[in-house]
C-alpha cells in the first residue's frame, strides 16, 4: 500500500511502514511540511496514496469535495501519540483494513477502537 504521512505525525511512521514493505513517504521528504492541507491532499491524489495524519482537516476536505479518494487514516486520542505505538497500531490493523482503504474510507484509530467511514462522506455524522 502507498502512504503519505502528514507533518502532524513523525517521519518515523513512514520508516516503520517501509520496514513492513509499504511505500510510505513523509511530507518532509517532498519539502511539503509547510504547505497547506489542500496541497498535501492533492499530492496524495496525484500519487494514489493514503493520507495518514492526526489532523481532522483532511476529513473536512474529503466531505466538502464529496470524493472517494484518497483514503485517510486518522490517529485520535492521547494514547496514540507515540510514533512506535502508531506504527504498531497500523501494522496490527492494516491487513483487515486493506479493502476499506482501497475502496475509499476514513479510518479513525484510537488506542482501543477503530471507526470506519466509507467515502464519499455524507453529513450523517
Amino acid at each position: 500500500m502507498r502512504f503519505l504521512i502528514d507533518n502532524a505525525l513523525s517521519p518515523q511512521i513512514a520508516v516503520g511502514l517501509r520496514r513492513s514493505g509499504h511505500d510510505a513517504v513523509h511530507v518532509r521528504a517532498y519539502g511539503l511540511q509547510s504547505e497547506s492541507d489542500h496541497t498535501i491532499f492533492e499530492r496524495a491524489v496525484d500519487e494514489e496514496r493514503i493520507i495518514v495524519s492526526a489532523d481532522t482537516d483532511f476529513s473536512t476536505i474529503l466531505a466538502l469535495r464529496k470524493t472517494s479518494s484518497p483514503s485517510l487514516i486518522l490517529f485520535r486520542g492521547a494514547a496514540t501519540r507515540r510514533p512506535d505505538r502508531q506504527v504498531a497500531l497500523l501494522r496490527a490493523n492494516l491487513p483487515r483494513l486493506e479493502k476499506d482503504l482501497i475502496d475509499g474510507a476514513v479510518i479513525s484509530i484510537d488506542a482501543d477502537r477503530l471507526r470506519i467511514r466509507t467515502l464519499p462522506l455524507r453529513g450523517d455524522g
